[in-house]
Order: C-alpha cells, then sequence, then structure tokens
C-alpha cells in the first residue's frame, strides 16, 4: 500500500531490519497480545523511531557540518521527543488485544523493505 503513495524514507541497519523481521514473525506465531509480547514490540518501536529521528534530525546536521554545540542541542531535543513516543507507545501497546498486535506487526513488515541492488 505504501508503494502506491509518495513517501519519505529511513534507512535502517542490517542488523535492525534482520531482528525487526525476525521479531514480527516470532510475535506473529505467538500470537498473544501477553506481557512478552508487548515488551518486545516496545523495544523494536522505540529502537526504530530512535533511528527514524535520528536520519530525519541529525543527518542533516551532520551533512551540515554542524557545530558540536548545535549538534548538542539537536541531541537533547530529540532525546526529549523521543521520551515524550516512549510514554504514548508504552500506554497505547498496554492496552493491545491480539487483532491490534496483528495490525501493528503487518504496519512493521510493510515499512521495512530489503535494499535495492546497486545499478
Amino acid at each position: 500500500m505504501l508503494k502506491q503513495q509518495s513517501h519519505i524514507v529511513a534507512p535502517i541497519p542490517d542488523e535492525l531490519r534482520t531482528r525487526a523481521l525476525y521479531t514480527v514473525n516470532e510475535l506473529r506465531e505467538r500470537g498473544k497480545a501477553d506481557k512478552i509480547a508487548i515488551d518486545k514490540l516496545f523495544e523494536l518501536i522505540v529502537e526504530m523511531t530512535d533511528n527514524g529521528l535520528d536520519f530525519f534530525f541529525l543527518e542533516p546536521l551532520r551533512r551540515l557540518n554542524a557545530s558540536s554545540m548545535l549538534m548538542g542541542m539537536a541531541r537533547m531535543g530529540i532525546s526529549s521527543m523521543l521520551k515524550g513516543s516512549k510514554m504514548v507507545v508504552h500506554k497505547v501497546l498496554k492496552k493491545l488485544d491480539d487483532r491490534s498486535l496483528a495490525a501493528i506487526l503487518d504496519f512493521i513488515e510493510e515499512i521495512i523493505h530489503e535494499p535495492e541492488p546497486a545499478s
């Protein structure tokens, strides 16, 4: 569905992609929105969010050779955003049922793509 729309892209390390897809498969097989699933999903979402925040906010500054003071201020702001996001994600995930878990797992699979071969 996303590929039929305009979209933005954030690269993630291969290790995170592999772990994310493994976690999705593991949680899908379990099929239960229990504490273990919620904790694993929370950690995955936080790490993916942290990765995206770094790419969209810090990477442009790195490419502009921003000063260490500006980078520090940006990191502090991003840290605050991540803390707020964690609270919201945790609150939402605590109320997950099995069907909602499956929907989130589908979404994660939809947004993760393998690298395209170099031309």
